[in-house]
């Protein structure tokens, strides 16, 4: 179980009014710990800890914070002991004593790791290669393929995963992007900072990873080569796969739904699915939110700058200004106006730039269909050999039925060496007699059950076949 024991109230330190405070001191702890500058080599302690959390809270905010409250700590030293001991108390972080030295030390639990990565991530602008897990995808595949590793087929599994994973990601950032634009944009109502975000996000985020996605990286334009490799997986030599399938079940005994599945056509399907959807579902769905909220950016900033250009310019204050005016001086007012407007303005066009283009003729295009007259005798008797040939070995299955009702008789069981062969339709319906055990014939009333006899037959017509005896199981042969 999850909530047991120290974590049986694991996310209370996240649900109170200190929340943002405990959740800022969480994020400089990983990173003093995780990040490219920690010191791996170093275990904090209580006194380097705390000081950590004090930097935090000077810059995270109280939420639903009042006025009273603020005298519960008398400095941010004594709450950041405060929030040490409670995500000690919660499974946050563990507390490990050296038995040489008594000295205690504060490490993340594991748990407490994983989700303080997440909160790390959700703020994070580090620079990540998401678009690179379908040509990662790929290359996992092609190694399986090549060496048979089976850590290649589950790191292409885990890509897979990642795949779709990241479509969602970028679809949930567009949307909360277009929000906050359109949020923004009510508030203020600032043409610069809306323009400046806009093109902020095309050049930061959308120039190294979405134009990437859905150019170099786009699920479409590598489905065919991953197809190949799946296939050329599940055409490899049974020996080869039986080795694979006996590495799987060793290391990844949690895949094994049903001992009688297999574990390696398991992964091949769920890769092959994932690939579908993200091409089919989730690429044109990342298309459709991208053209959105580029048309809606292109709404905001045309109506932004059309307020912008028409604030000084006041047509509906002018036009009462002027109805309140006398009519005389509204008169003397427009005609002043109207000469203002009325002004020639002569534009003479250079000579240098006028330049006579000679007019190219288009060759033209005969398109007439040539009558390549009747064929000669040549040609029509081959046509006609052929359809004799065609017709001479096709059978139906109404033949098979009159065949097999003849034979049988009033019987209802015959053996395949028994079967009479009268002419040549009779041998192509003797040949292609077990097809009567097929659905579609008993979809038309003749249910056949045909079974092997273990017998080989050698006759006039055919040098080598197996024998089978054929029964009827109902009545109706209809």
């Amino acid at each position: 179980m999850f909530f047991s024991d120290e974590r049986l109230q694991f996310f209370r330190p996240l649900t109170s009014k200190y929340r943002e405070q405990i959740v800022e001191c969480l994020r400089l702890l990983h990173g003093r710990l995780y990040s490219a500058s920690a010191d791996y080599g170093e275990s904090l302690r209580r006194e380097q800890v705390l000081d950590i959390f004090s930097e935090a809270l000077q810059r995270a905010p109280l939420l639903d914070g009042d006025e009273e409250d603020q005298g519960r700590f008398k400095s941010s030293r004594e709450q950041a002991g405060w929030i040490l001991n409670t995500l000690v108390d919660h499974g946050w972080l563990e507390r490990q004593v050296d038995q040489v030295t008594f000295q205690s030390t504060y490490p993340f639990s594991r748990l407490g790791r994983l989700f303080t990565q997440s909160l790390s991530e959700a703020i994070a602008h580090s620079v990540r290669t998401r678009h690179r897990n379908t040509r990662n995808t790929l290359n996992a595949l092609s190694a399986f393929a090549d060496r048979g590793e089976v850590y290649d087929l589950l790191d292409a599994y885990e890509f897979s995963e990642r795949i779709i994973a990241d479509f969602t990601d970028i679809i949930a950032e567009l949307e909360e992007r277009k929000r906050q634009l359109v949020r923004e944009v009510e508030q203020r109502q600032l043409i610069q900072e809306a323009s400046e975000q806009f093109f902020e996000f095309m050049e930061k985020r959308f120039q190294p990873d979405l134009a990437i996605r859905l150019s170099a990286d786009s699920v479409e334009r590598h489905r065919e080569h991953l197809l190949q490799q799946i296939e050329r997986i599940r055409r490899k030599p049974t020996e080869w796969k039986a080795h694979a399938e006996r590495e799987l079940r060793r290391l990844a005994p949690e895949l094994l739904g049903d001992t009688r599945s297999s574990v390696l056509w398991r992964l091949l399907d769920h890769i092959e699915v994932r690939l579908r959807n993200a091409a089919d579902v989730m690429l044109p769905a990342l298309r459709r939110t991208l053209q959105s909220f580029t048309q809606r950016a292109d709404i905001i900033i045309r109506q932004l700058s059309y307020l912008h250009s028409q604030q000084h310019t006041d047509i509906v204050g002018l036009c009462r200004e002027l109805a309140s005016l006398p009519e005389a001086e509204q008169h003397q007012r427009l005609a002043a106006a109207g000469e203002l407007m009325a002004t020639v303005n002569l534009q003479l066009i250079d000579p240098a730039q006028v330049q006579l283009r000679e007019r190219r003729a288009r060759p033209p295009i005969h398109s007439l269909m040539l009558d390549p007259g009747l064929p000669d005798d040549d040609t029509l008797n081959e046509l006609a050999v052929q359809r004799r040939l065609d017709q001479a070995f096709a059978i139906n299955a109404g033949s098979l039925r009159s065949y097999l009702q003849a034979a049988l008789g009033e019987g209802r069981r015959i053996d395949t060496r028994d079967l009479p062969i009268q002419d040549a339709r009779d041998l192509l319906a003797a040949s292609h007699l077990i097809e009567l055990a097929g659905a579609d014939h008993a979809a038309h009333g003749l249910k056949v059950r045909i079974e092997p006899s273990g017998e080989v037959l050698q006759d006039d017509f055919f040098s080598r076949r197996d024998g089978f005896i054929i029964e009827l199981e109902s009545n109706d042969h209809a």
